[in-house]
């Protein structure tokens, strides 16, 4: 597959670039961002999401240095598809949480593991929710207060969908969390700008996620509490675009399980902080 070349890299941070893969729409935004990490000066370097199989595309990330490891973030072909063909191209191993998307000899990632290569110290942090396998890459040295490559559990613009049920609202939550835990540092998603304060937009999306809940509850008021999965996001998501519709479903299913299962631990919302 080949493409009309699109924009080269990009300065992300100061440990980061990216190049945007030719891929737009309704959930990759203006498509994926595929991040290159190195050490200042440093001749190697970490390639994070490839993105989709994209010759042009691949082949820049290729020449932006001696790629030394292929990370991913998750499962999602848009940022695995490209990850065989890249592996081809550099030599180097892919490595994610699930086994399945590791190539070339790649160990699966742990929660907890510090990956060192370009110069970079790269801790893994296991953030399901928006998929089960879903991680973040923490930059700790990366400017004054780090940086954190989000993937899509949290994005540049909107908000992320919950791939249920593989992906499910308890895990979110309790991973907002644990990113909010970092506090400022910047965020590097995976599709849409980049923004600062990893803590305060962590705390944007569960307030998000406790309005959606809150309009969930109100349906099922008027509904009843046997209200299918169509029933209620025609309710909550009046008007969304067709494009989405499916994204909406899977949401509101994974925020009924919620409700209604056990891993909301008995509450019928999250608790308000």
């Amino acid at each position: 597959m080949t493409s009309v070349p699109g924009p080269g890299l990009q300065r992300s941070s100061g440990l980061t670039q990216f190049i945007l893969a030719p891929n737009p729409g309704p959930m990759s935004l203006d498509g994926t961002n595929s991040y290159v990490l190195r050490a200042p000066g440093h001749p190697t370097a970490v390639v994070v999401d490839p993105g989709p199989p994209d010759e042009t595309h691949l082949s820049a990330l290729a020449g932006a240095g001696d790629v030394e490891i292929i990370l991913v973030t998750h499962r999602h072909s848009d940022h695995t598809a490209g990850s065989a063909r890249l592996h081809e191209l550099t030599g180097a191993p892919v490595r994610a949480m699930d086994p399945a998307h590791c190539h070339g000899g790649g160990a699966p990632l742990a929660n907890g593991e510090v990956v060192h290569a370009a110069g970079v110290d790269i801790t893994v942090l296991a953030t399901p929710g928006h998929t089960s396998d879903s991680v973040c890459f923490h930059l700790a040295a990366d400017g004054q207060h780090g940086s954190v490559l989000t993937g899509d559990t949290v994005l540049g613009r909107g908000t992320t969908v919950l791939d249920y049920p593989d992906g499910t609202l308890g895990d979110y939550l309790s991973s907002l969390d644990r990113l909010e835990a970092l506090g400022p540092a910047t965020v590097l998603p995976a599709h849409g700008p980049v923004l600062p304060s990893l803590a305060l937009i962590a705390r944007d999306y569960r307030a998000h996620r406790e309005d959606r809940l809150a309009q969930i509850r109100a349906a099922l008021g008027t509904l009843g509490r046997d209200a299918t999965v169509g029933d209620v996001a025609d309710a909550v998501y009046a008007g969304v675009d067709p494009s989405v519709r499916r994204a909406a479903e899977l949401s509101v299913a994974a925020q009924l399980s919620y409700l209604r299962g056990p891993e909301s631990g008995g509450r019928t919302a999250p608790a308000k902080r």
